[in-house]
């Protein structure tokens, strides 16, 4: 299917655009009344994520609200641990909580590889309804988390400032740990892959926790498994996020996807004097900065789409968007984006 509006996408793989394209982590979701209409109604959010129906409904809602060039299937990179035999929760106020974790050889001999749709099937049926809804407007992006990142969830049960039951388990059985990232690597490899049948355009890795391992740790625990994923997805562009890693961004440039997305932290006049202009490059805006005034925001935005440069760049933010953020000031935001472009044109 043709699509309409592919700016995403000729982005991402470095082809000439008119305008720089937008979207944002976590637009699908709490930041719009009419999502959190829907979440009263319905209940929690799992519930949400496993009605296709419901969740094509809240991939959508953004792209009429913020009219944004991309649509994030709405999902949780936590399906896949629950593909894999270890369920978890979402408790509200509480965030994340497995009832059971994963510590010890037992435990990883009790979960599956996921290689059937069984556990996934409502992810993938509700892109097959985005992608019907949408009729080649915009791209269709699929995501999932990084081995790394569903690693420290699986074995620490929750939420963490250190994931040290995780970095533990790499220091004591580090055997254990490859048998377990090598699971949660085959079964990624799976997911993205039917995502991709289903019509995602474009697919992000997620290492949201990557900056909780040291330099040593990431480059013998996390980076040879996205690469993994990145060999195996060939049929469209990849995004890589890893959060918190500045200090590997060579590495990264190494990995074979088309683009790399960069937290707020990193600036980007640095990653390209470092890494050159072979990759796209994602980002960065502090999600944060969005509380700010609009005056503030616009100059702000102004300044990072001239940080990046006009080309192979997606305008993003550095991580997902909060919860409580003015619905106003992210439109600002997607607006700044919008008439920057244009205006230098």
């Amino acid at each position: 299917m043709e699509i309409k509006n592919d700016l995403l996408l000729r982005a991402a793989t470095g082809v000439t655009t008119e305008r720089v394209p937008v979207w944002m982590m976590r637009q699908a979701g709490r930041i719009l009344p009419q999502y959190r209409a829907l979440r009263a109604k319905m209940g929690s959010f799992k519930t949400l994520v496993k009605q296709p129906e419901l969740a094509c409904e809240v991939t959508i809602q953004p792209i009429d609200e913020l009219a944004v060039d991309g649509a994030v299937i709405f999902s949780d990179i936590l399906v896949i641990s629950e593909a894999m035999h270890l369920d978890y929760e979402i408790i509200g106020g509480k965030g994340v909580y497995f009832p059971k974790t994963v510590a010890t050889k037992q435990d990883i001999d009790q979960l599956e590889v996921v290689n059937d749709l069984e556990g996934i099937a409502y992810t993938i049926e509700a892109i097959k309804l985005v992608k019907r809804e949408l009729a080649g407007k915009i791209p269709v992006i699929g995501f999932a988390g990084c081995p790394w990142t569903l690693f420290a969830y699986m074995t620490e049960g929750k939420g963490s400032k250190t994931f040290s039951k995780g970095r533990k388990m790499l220091y004591q059985a580090p055997e254990m740990a490859h048998e377990l990232l090598e699971m949660i690597t085959q079964s990624t490899i799976f997911y993205l892959k039917e995502q991709i049948k289903a019509g995602a355009d474009i697919v992000q890795l997620f290492d949201s926790h990557a900056g909780m391992l040291s330099p040593k740790l990431f480059h013998h625990f996390a980076l040879p498994y996205i690469r993994k994923i990145c060999e195996s997805i060939t049929e469209v562009p990849i995004i890589v996020f890893a959060k918190g890693v500045g200090y590997a961004i060579e590495s990264l440039n190494e990995l074979p996807c088309q683009v790399l997305g960069l937290d707020w932290t990193m600036s980007p006049q640095n990653v390209r004097q470092r890494i050159g202009s072979s990759k796209s490059l994602q980002g960065n805006l502090d999600p944060c900065l969005l509380y700010a005034n609009p005056t503030y925001i616009k100059k702000a935005t102004t300044n990072m789409l001239d940080a990046f440069g006009y080309q192979k760049h997606i305008a993003n933010l550095g991580h997902g968007l909060e919860p409580d953020t003015p619905l106003d000031n992210i439109k600002c935001f997607v607006d700044t984006v919008k008439e920057y472009q244009f205006a230098v044109m």
